[in-house]
């Protein structure tokens, strides 16, 4: 059951247990008035029943102490001692008095990961970008003051006439603005996955479901071998070997595979025998069903000598994480979701977010189109490197005016004039281009992007829309801090001059 507040907070009317109020100009507070909390709540009250269960937490409080894990960087139990410390923290997740206790458990930031999908993650960054949109230009419309007309009513009686002609020329609103792409990988937090390390991990689980079932059956018998220790010493015999050969790992290899098969046979002995009542959990037969499949797998690649398959499962605990090349050279291979982003004006949009590898390259008609959704027009410049330059977005780009960032194919052009100004637009859309590694290095140093610690795959894909969200927060307070300056110091035309998106 959900219900909504009753009165909005505000700043004036937050109780402190000592003198004093909050400071309006701090960070929290600031970031309060940024985020459309009623637009929020009402998609968050569908996810709940009408008139069932216990009083859910408000979705301030629930999206509120999400942002504040992301923004620190801590752990639940740590998100909720600071939330119990800060008297700005509390305001900023709704209370309207400082408690000395806390707020609520730290189990409940999985469920509050959990309501908050990556879906509506997505709608919540646009509807923040699109108010920050809004401000930005309203802000820009109050600091060009109209000039008044000059030449008395003429002006005035012609403008109607203007007005009509551009509007029976152009159907369609111009270009404008210019639309960043890219990909990049978010690492899961497994070990590197080799063959024989996980069929190991596999063998070991079996041998716990063999202890669990023969456990639950009762009957006297000795439990079915597993040769459990010999197994050990002969995983443990190529792994403590540094430098151990191809034919050795094979061998090894496949004679994990051949344990692996002993144990499924028993589990299936056991199974026949036990029926409904083998005594495993859910969560074991998820478990099981992973093994089954990665013995399958890793049969096929072993006897056809290969080391690619479809939907390759490369951790048992997270089967949904799937190996990403990307070439790069700290690592050739990543393991994690593969994430697609476009930014516009500074603010970052998530395109597309799978745990398969796609290429990028076909993303951009569909994110070109979204701009314009959002936008109301297409792009003048699309920036990107060269996976995205195929024929098929070369060709869209150029029947709606596009220019994709790149050479140009063909002949260069025999005035040098010509040549030197596409030089010139090659070397800007490159250095502009720069704003999405800029992204990138953010998301992953700061926000913990380099290593995704949720374990389920919903959970990990909202947090890794939740640090774009917050990264979008970030850069509205850097705005709104540099308008206040331009309004304070008016008169330092030079440095104020700058472009907002060197301040992401």
């Amino acid at each position: 059951m959900f219900r909504k507040l009753e009165k909005e907070i505000y700043l004036e009317e937050f109780i402190l247990p000592f003198e004093g109020k909050l400071n309006a100009n701090n960070r929290w507070v600031k970031l309060s008035k940024i985020i459309p909390w009623a637009t929020i709540e009402d998609r968050y009250a569908k996810i709940f029943p009408k008139k069932r269960g216990q009083k859910a937490k408000p979705v301030r409080m629930a999206l509120g102490a999400i942002l504040i894990q992301e923004k620190l960087n801590c752990t639940d139990r740590e998100t909720v001692e600071q939330i119990r410390e800060n008297p700005y923290l509390q305001f900023f997740i709704g209370l309207r008095e400082y408690q000395d206790k806390p707020p609520f458990d730290p189990s409940l930031m999985v469920h509050f990961r959990k309501r908050f999908s990556a879906e509506i993650l997505k709608e919540i960054n646009e509807e923040i970008c699109r108010a920050a949109k809004e401000a930005q230009e309203k802000q820009d419309n109050d600091d060009i003051k109209p000039k008044p007309p000059s030449g008395g009513n003429k002006t005035t009686a012609e403008e109607p006439t203007n007005q009509k002609k551009e509007s029976s020329f152009e159907i369609y609103p111009a270009n404008q603005g210019k639309l960043i792409l890219d990909a990049t990988c978010a690492p899961a937090d497994i070990r590197f996955p080799t063959d024989l390390s996980l069929l190991n991990e596999a063998r070991e689980k079996l041998d716990d479901i063999i202890d669990i079932m023969h456990k639950t059956l009762g009957k006297p018998g000795k439990r079915p071998r597993t040769y459990r220790q010999v197994a050990r010493k002969d995983y443990l015999s190529i792994v403590r070997n540094k430098k151990p050969g191809k034919k050795t790992i094979r061998k090894a290899v496949g004679k994990q595979l051949r344990y692996v098969r002993r144990n499924l046979g028993a589990v299936d002995r056991l199974l026949a025998m036990a029926g409904d009542e083998h005594g495993l959990s859910q969560k074991h037969q998820e478990k099981l069903q992973i093994i089954r499949a990665l013995y399958e797998q890793q049969l096929h690649m072993h006897t056809h000598r290969t080391h690619k398959i479809n939907d390759r499962i490369v951790s048992i605990s997270q089967p949904h994480v799937r190996p990403i090349v990307r070439g790069k050279a700290t690592a050739n291979t990543e393991f994690g979701a593969k994430v697609a982003i476009s930014i516009v004006d500074g603010y970052a949009y998530v395109e597309k977010l799978s745990w398969d590898a796609f290429n990028e390259g076909k993303t951009l008609v569909e994110s070109v189109e979204c701009y314009r959704k959002r936008c109301g027009h297409y792009p003048e410049a699309v920036q990107a490197d060269k996976i995205y330059r195929n024929a098929d977005n070369l060709r869209y780009c150029e029947q709606r005016g596009i220019r994709l960032s790149g050479p140009r194919l063909g002949r260069p052009p025999a005035d040098k004039e010509i040549q030197l100004e596409q030089k010139r637009l090659e070397r800007q859309d490159a250095s502009e281009r720069n704003a999405v590694e800029g992204k990138f290095g953010e998301a992953k140093r700061r926000y913990g992007m380099a290593r995704i610690m949720a374990r389920l795959k919903e959970t990990a894909e909202s947090v890794i829309c939740i640090q774009f969200l917050v990264m979008n927060l970030e850069h509205r307070l850097r705005v709104l801090l540099f308008y206040f300056l331009q309004h304070l110091f008016k008169s330092n035309r030079a440095f104020f001059g700058t472009p907002l998106w060197c301040f992401n």
